[in-house]
């Protein structure tokens, strides 16, 4: 058994390999599911503030993106999100245009949330002893409940060697009975996960709120190393843990055997978000500021498909999403999961895209033998539309898909007269491809990221935009990138 506090560097990342430029006359579409979660980019301000660059696998570019919140237009009607979609030329290789895909979650004022049955699964394993773990973890749950409200019912079970009821089902009327449960946790013994999924669980469906959030919240390092330790095991049991309406949320905390790679496949599979809590300022921003966000979900299943039109455009490549991509025929299966959005929420996705009549860095195929490609249909040589997007999401107890269909026509609208919006989100895209060492980050260096982000600060609520110069400066302290 590990010894408790002992920390030992075996961190774990998934390796990603980048989305290549592909060709949009073999492969006009493209597929993939929308992303929420945030964890990425915290985990890569806590490498950079501790002096280190972030393994290339730490670093998602769509977390990162989505990490900050974006201006569009809150939703109008039944849709429970707005869809926006822009064109401009992409700062980072000339002759390329860039398009932002945005969506808005609908906002729910505090006092309309629905009620909740909260159910804390807290590792209080040996390796959760440091301060940036249990401790950290113990005060982010404390700030949680104390802006709950009273329809609010919140449990609480711990897991080490073995699992344990520390509080049943109790009304938020009763704050200070869930705080003092808190309070006295204390972290020591191995990690058993899989008994703690399964007695949470049981709790939150016992508890079952129709209507509400019902929702498990697990806080960990990810580091199971007693009962079911196979991450394949520990997803597929997560997987049919989210057939009970029951949703998911992942807190990731610590350093040095963080499984980031474990958590955020068990935040996918479990209709669930993640996020990183490095400090407690990350505590309040994911369940204060954005509450409703991480709380409650207002569409599931949430599936985009581009299309892009062969007379407009000859290749595309999706800047980051590389383990939330579907097939094409994925996009009308409703029995396949995807992201979940929560109220509030916004997400983004950017393209970068080759025009027609360039030349293509895709790599095509041998013409075929016993069939003619596809020509281009009237549509695509009259409409003047560089892409169409398409979108299915389902209401969160529903389980048929309704779909959304937004065109977009590229006005040819150069980069300097983009948003200030979209000129971050590029800037923030850069900076990850640069950490990545990217070989689509073309002439970019992190001098150009740190101009294109100070002038692009907006209203910055929070001070989120002003961090991330920060850290960009903090990089270019460890490299000459």
């Amino acid at each position: 058994m590990r010894s408790p506090g002992v920390v030992h560097n075996t961190e774990a990342y998934d390796p990603t390999v980048e989305n290549p430029f592909l060709s949009v006359a073999e492969n006009p579409l493209s597929t993939f599911s929308i992303d929420v979660d945030t964890a990425s980019y915290a985990n890569v301000r806590r490498f950079l503030r501790q002096g280190q660059y972030p393994p290339a696998g730490a670093v998602r570019i769509e977390e990162m993106i989505n990490y900050f919140t974006y201006d569009y237009e809150l939703p109008k009607g039944k849709v429970p999100f707005s869809v926006h979609v822009e064109a401009s030329g992409c700062p980072w290789k000339g002759g390329h245009r860039l398009v932002r895909i945005g969506l808005k979650g609908k906002e729910i004022e505090a006092k309309n949330r629905p009620a909740g049955n909260l159910v804390f699964l807290l590792d209080v394993s040996g390796s959760m002893s440091p301060s940036n773990k249990l401790p950290l973890l113990k005060r982010a749950m404390k700030m949680l409940v104390e802006n709950l409200g009273e329809n609010d019912r919140v449990a609480i079970v711990v897991y080490a060697g073995a699992s344990g009821l520390v509080l049943d089902s109790t009304s938020c009327d009763q704050k200070q009975v869930i705080l003092a449960a808190l309070e006295r946790l204390r972290a020591g013994g191995s990690t058993n996960g899989g008994q703690g999924i399964e007695l949470a669980y049981s709790l939150a469906v016992q508890n079952f709120i129709t209507g509400g959030t019902n929702r498990v919240i697990l806080c960990t390092d990810g580091d199971f190393n007693v009962g079911v330790t196979n991450q394949s095991d520990l997803v597929k049991m997560i997987e049919d843990k989210a057939k009970t309406g029951v949703f998911l949320s992942v807190l990731g905390f610590g350093m040095g055997n963080y499984k980031d790679s474990t958590l955020e496949k068990l935040a996918d599979k479990g209709n669930g978000n993640y996020a990183y809590i490095d400090t407690l300022e990350e505590a309040r921003k994911v369940l204060v500021e954005q509450m409703g966000a991480t709380l409650v979900t207002i569409a599931k299943d949430v599936k985009i498909q581009v299309e892009f039109n062969p007379a407009q455009a000859a290749a595309y490549r999706l800047i980051g999403y590389e383990n939330r991509l579907l097939r094409k025929e994925d996009f009308n299966d409703d029995t396949k999961d995807a992201g979940e959005i929560g109220a509030g929420h916004t997400v983004t996705a950017l393209y970068e895209v080759v025009p027609a009549g360039e030349e293509s860095p895709a790599r095509g195929s041998d013409a075929l033998k016993y069939q003619k490609p596809p020509s281009p249909t009237e549509a695509a040589n009259t409409s003047g539309e560089l892409l169409t997007v398409k979108l299915r999401y389902k209401q969160p107890d529903e389980d048929k898909s309704k779909l959304l269909e937004v065109p977009l026509t590229d006005k040819g609208a150069k980069f300097t007269h983009a948003s200030r919006d979209f000129k971050f989100a590029a800037a923030v895209a850069a900076f990850g491809m640069i950490l990545r060492d990217s070989k689509y980050k073309g002439g970019y260096s992190l001098d150009t990221v740190a101009e294109l982000a100070s002038t692009n600060l907006g209203k910055d609520k929070g001070g989120y935009r002003a961090e991330f110069l920060q850290l960009v400066q903090a990089a270019r302290k460890l490299t000459n990138r």
